[in-house]
C-alpha cells in the first residue's frame, strides 16, 4: 500500500472516529438533560426525594398505630409507664423538659493564618460529634437531637468535608445537639469526657466553635425514620411479651 492510499485510509479512520465520539456526546448530553449536573445538586435532589419519602413513611405508620389501636390482639395489656418509657427510649414520643444545648462550629477564616495550623485543625469532625453524643448520653440524657433529628439507638451519622449526613439529609455547621436531662450531670459528663477536652483545645488553639446553654424547656420532636431492623435479633430465650 503506497503512501498515498495509507493517508487516505487513516483520514477516514479519524473522521469515523469523530462521528462516533460527536454522537455519544449528543446521546450523552440529552440524557443528562434532567439531571443533576453536579455533586451539589445531586445531595440536594436526594435530600428532597428523601424529605417526600419520609413524610409518607410517617403518615403509613400512623394508619398502621390506628389501625393497631382498634385491633384486639388477645395480649395481655402491658404497663402503661413502661410503655410510654419505652416510648422515649426508642425515640416514639416527642419529649420535653429541662437540658443542655450543645453546639459545634468550624473556626473563623481569620484562624487560617495561625502559624502551624492545617485545614483539617479549623473543622468540626465526626468523632468530636460523637464524643459529645456519648458524653451526654453518660450523664443520664433522656432523649437528644442533633440538628433537630431524634437520636435514637439505631442513628448513624456520617461526616464529609464540612457536612454531615444523617437520617438521609444534608446538614452544615454549626451542629446543634439538645439533650433533655439534669443539667448539671450532663455538663459534668461533658467535663469528664477525654474527645471533648480535646476538642476545646482547639477551641482555645483556632477558635472552633463551642457553647452550652442550660434550658428549662426543649422540645424534642418524635423520631419520623425507618425503624425496621436488618440484622439486629431477640436473644433465644427472651420474652418479647414481659
Amino acid at each position: 500500500m503506497n503512501r498515498r492510499v495509507r493517508s487516505a485510509v487513516s483520514v477516514a479512520c479519524v473522521l469515523a472516529a469523530s462521528g462516533l465520539l460527536f454522537t455519544a456526546s449528543a446521546r450523552l448530553a440529552d440524557s443528562e438533560g434532567r439531571e443533576p449536573q453536579d455533586l451539589a445538586e445531586l445531595v440536594s435532589s436526594e435530600s428532597d426525594r428523601v424529605s417526600a419519602l419520609t413524610d409518607e413513611m410517617t403518615s403509613l405508620q400512623q394508619q398502621v398505630q390506628d389501625l393497631g389501636a382498634r385491633a384486639d390482639t388477645g395480649l395481655p395489656a402491658r404497663d402503661a409507664d413502661l410503655v410510654a418509657r419505652e416510648s422515649v427510649v426508642s425515640g416514639a414520643l416527642p419529649v420535653t423538659g429541662e437540658g443542655l444545648t450543645v453546639s459545634l462550629d468550624d473556626a473563623p477564616a481569620s484562624s487560617r493564618s495561625i502559624s502551624g495550623v492545617r485545614a483539617d485543625d479549623l473543622v468540626v469532625h465526626q468523632q468530636d460529634v460523637q464524643h459529645v453524643i456519648n458524653a451526654l448520653w453518660a450523664g443520664g440524657a433522656e432523649a437528644m437531637t442533633l440538628q433537630g433529628e431524634r437520636v435514637t439507638s439505631t442513628s448513624a451519622f456520617r461526616c464529609s468535608g464540612n457536612i454531615l449526613l444523617l437520617h438521609g439529609k444534608v446538614f452544615s455547621p454549626p451542629y446543634v445537639i439538645e439533650a433533655i436531662g439534669d443539667p448539671d450531670s450532663l455538663r459534668a459528663a461533658l467535663d469528664a469526657s477525654p474527645g471533648v477536652r480535646i476538642y476545646k483545645q482547639y477551641v482555645d488553639w483556632v477558635a472552633l466553635g463551642w457553647s452550652v446553654t442550660p434550658s428549662d424547656g426543649l422540645e424534642l420532636p418524635a423520631y419520623t425514620g425507618g425503624t425496621e431492623m436488618k440484622y439486629a435479633t431477640v436473644p433465644e430465650g427472651t420474652d418479647v411479651f414481659s
